[in-house]
């Protein structure tokens, strides 16, 4: 990794395909390869485990998959991304709209891609929507992965206003171009976060490597401003790229939001071949990648086995693991009691392994997660261990998942299908 690469702040930063690498914790050297089973869409239909409540296909046929994320402009209104086309599409009162708001050019290679979406209103009515996504030129070649501010206007995107360049490719000869994250959220700060991944298997401080480069905006939760600023008040300090970073120590994730009562941040982590995680993210977190994922060993001691800036960055336990591999995805809050107040304010989850949807609720501090046994110990030691959190079956792999201006659920799956939850 060069030292250009560094974020120039001023200026600069899920596809879900079926090979990841892992970096073990006894040899970080040792590279391996695996497979997810990508689970597909039941033909029958999804199912509730609630029978107070079902499933209703709002949109089927007519995007380019993979897709990779959505947002709502208002009620029945939803803006989708196609990963490689590098279009973002509208679907308005269940109809695809005949032209894309936008079509950018996009690199494809594994998890590149038009990966992220976000919208936000000022107090004139004017609506900015933040994508990020694996730019190319016009050979085709990758040049960054980079947040920018779109402007709609007349049924467009226009105005592009670059927030963040950071990297997309792979400082390992011939390592795949994965781990680019991609998620965006506005925060209760109004500020737009980013989770980004270890991009390519890089092996710097950020990742927790004493010897390794500099941090680089990867492997971590970054925020700018919705004019690319950077944040006063950033955990790790004033200098560049420090600034950024929210939390870092991130192998890679395709989901984070904000919990409504608290504002505290929480996200979804994929292991390699095991231990995918649910995370409270506190401002300095550490996630502890490429030394920790799942609970740490007992030898494990973060004091000294972990990278930090300058004394500071903290690490924790996730809240929850899966010993065996899911692949978790999209995580979202439900603000919202249309489903009913036991689900108010939980968390619901995808992956991308088993179709799965799954609901997490949380402890009277809503810093920890509300367990059941054989669950009390954070740990599904098996698939069959998580009946107890799964909420719903059936919807093949997740990519994203919002709560729609009716206060329903919406869960888009990487085919472009969009469900919808509601009471039976």
């Amino acid at each position: 990794m060069r030292k250009k690469n560094i974020i120039l702040l001023a200026s600069i930063i899920l596809f879900f395909v079926p090979t990841f690498v892992l970096i073990t914790n006894v040899n970080e050297s040792n590279i391996s390869h695996a497979a997810y089973v990508r689970a597909r869409p039941e033909s029958s239909g999804q199912i509730i485990i609630d029978p107070s409540l079902k499933v209703e296909t709002i949109f089927k046929d007519g995007l380019k998959g993979p897709t990779t994320g959505m947002a709502f402009l208002g009620p029945n209104d939803i803006l989708v991304l196609e990963k490689n086309t590098g279009k973002v599409q509208r679907i308005l009162n269940g109809n695809l709209q005949q032209n894309p708001l936008l079509q950018v050019k996009v690199g494809t290679e594994v998890e590149l891609g038009l990966l992220g979406i976000a919208t936000s209103n000022n107090q004139e009515g004017k609506t900015s929507v933040f994508l990020y996504y694996s730019e190319a030129n016009s050979s085709g070649v990758v040049v960054g992965n980079r947040l920018y501010k779109y402007e709609l206007v007349d049924n467009r995107l226009v105005n592009p206003l670059l927030l963040l360049n950071l990297p997309a490719t792979s400082p390992i000869p011939g390592h795949e171009n994965n781990h680019n994250g991609g998620k965006l959220v506005i925060g209760p700060d109004n500020n737009v976060y980013v989770i980004v991944g270890d991009v390519g298997g890089r092996m710097g401080n950020i990742q927790n490597i004493m010897r390794g480069n500099s941090p680089d905006g990867t492997s971590g939760i970054l925020r700018v401003t919705q004019d690319g600023k950077s944040v006063d008040d950033g955990p790790f300090g004033s200098s560049v790229p420090n600034i950024l970073y929210y939390a870092y120590g991130i192998r890679n994730s395709f989901g984070f939001d904000f919990d409504p009562v608290t504002g505290n941040l929480w996200d979804s982590e994929n292991g390699g071949i095991d231990k995918d995680e649910i995370n409270y993210v506190y401002p300095g977190f550490n996630s502890g990648w490429r030394k920790a994922m799942g609970m740490a060993l007992q030898r494990f001691d973060p004091n000294q086995d972990l990278f930090s800036f300058e004394g500071k960055g903290n690490y924790s336990d996730p809240e929850f693991v899966w010993k065996v591999t899911v692949a978790p995805t999209a995580l979202k809050f439900l603000n919202s009691t249309k489903l009913g107040t036991q689900y108010e304010n939980t968390i619901f989850v995808g992956d991308v392994k088993t179709g799965n949807l799954y609901n997490f609720k949380l402890d009277s501090d809503r810093k920890q997660l509300l367990l059941e046994p054989p669950l009390n110990d954070r740990v599904a030691d098996t698939p069959d261990e998580v009946q107890s959190i799964v909420f719903g079956q059936g919807f093949g792999v997740v990519t994203d998942i919002q709560v729609g201006p009716d206060g329903y659920l919406y869960i888009l799956g990487i085919n472009g299908s969009i469900y919808r939850v509601v009471p039976a």
